[in-house]
């Protein structure tokens, strides 16, 4: 990652790193632990439901900028198409090259002539979720609906819309929980 970093700013103006995760996420409700008053019972509402969407999310740790997309699928068609909107959101091209670290998902794979002019990927080794930053995000969004009951997709695409939308502005807060210690940060 850091050498593909380097070799990037050494051959173009302007360079970011980026990284990047999905999350499935859906009606089958996410249950945590809470504080209650001795002796009062508490409760939460569930009616377990298989109904799923993705959220994908790309982060710069150093500055703490992100982008989300809810998806209603992962596949390759849903990958490119967000990976090319990402491109365009950041102004990936010849004045701006984005690098993105992502996991080895085998949805990730593009051809060459499809992928979006400006961004390189950086493939993570398999099996080494501690390794991605974009990972922390999942307990920020989680902690939001956890032991919420949602009546369906829609309702809980529009929590999480608002949520993801909230998050976007929080550049403190994405950079503490994904800027790690050893994260090369831009020279430029």
């Amino acid at each position: 990652m850091t050498e593909a970093l380097r070799h990037a700013e050494r051959l173009h103006p302007r360079v970011s790193l980026w990284t990047m995760d999905e999350h499935r996420i859906g009606l089958k409700p996410i249950l945590r632990r809470v504080w209650a008053p001795t002796g009062q019972p508490l409760t939460c509402p569930v009616q377990p439901r298989y109904e799923w969407l993705y959220i994908c999310a790309f982060v710069c740790p150093e500055r703490g900028e992100s982008r989300f997309w809810l998806m209603p699928e992962v596949s390759k068609v849903a990958y490119q198409a967000v990976m090319t909107a990402f491109a365009r959101s950041v102004g990936a091209g010849p004045d701006h090259h984005v690098v993105v670290v992502e996991d080895g998902a085998g949805f990730h794979a593009c051809d060459d002539d499809e992928w979006p002019a400006g961004v390189q990927r950086v493939t993570l080794p398999p099996y080494s979720p501690e390794l991605q930053p974009a990972e922390r995000l999942w307990a920020l969004t989680d902690a939001t609906i956890a032991n919420t009951w949602f009546e369906s997709l829609d309702a809980l695409t529009e929590v999480l819309g608002k949520l993801c939308a909230w998050l976007e502005t929080q550049f403190d807060l994405l950079t503490r929980h994904t800027l790690f210690h050893w994260w090369p940060l831009c020279r430029n």
